[in-house]
């Protein structure tokens, strides 16, 4: 396995390496991009549930095999609450 840390900024090397090795390609969402997150969405600046479901929608088009985030248990929820698994 290899890890792109931090994922956001790296999108672009998280579908490189993807496309150059028959590894599985883990990102991290670290908790700096999870703390920004959180404090935009408490000034209610931005909707969580969006911003979250798109953050992790952008790994995986990149190419994540394995996304790691503060907000799994949250996101798992949401996709559950919405019928998606």
């Amino acid at each position: 396995m290899m890890m792109v840390k931090p994922g956001m900024p790296y999108l672009d090397i998280i579908r490189r390496l993807k496309d150059a090795s028959a590894l599985p390609i883990a990102a991290y969402h670290v908790s700096g991009e999870y703390a920004m997150i959180k404090a935009a969405c408490e000034r209610g600046w931005l909707d969580e549930k969006d911003v979250v479901m798109e953050t992790l929608m952008c790994f995986k088009r990149a190419g994540a095999d394995i996304i790691l985030t503060y907000y799994a248990k949250q996101a798992a929820q949401w996709i559950k609450d919405d019928g998606l698994y």
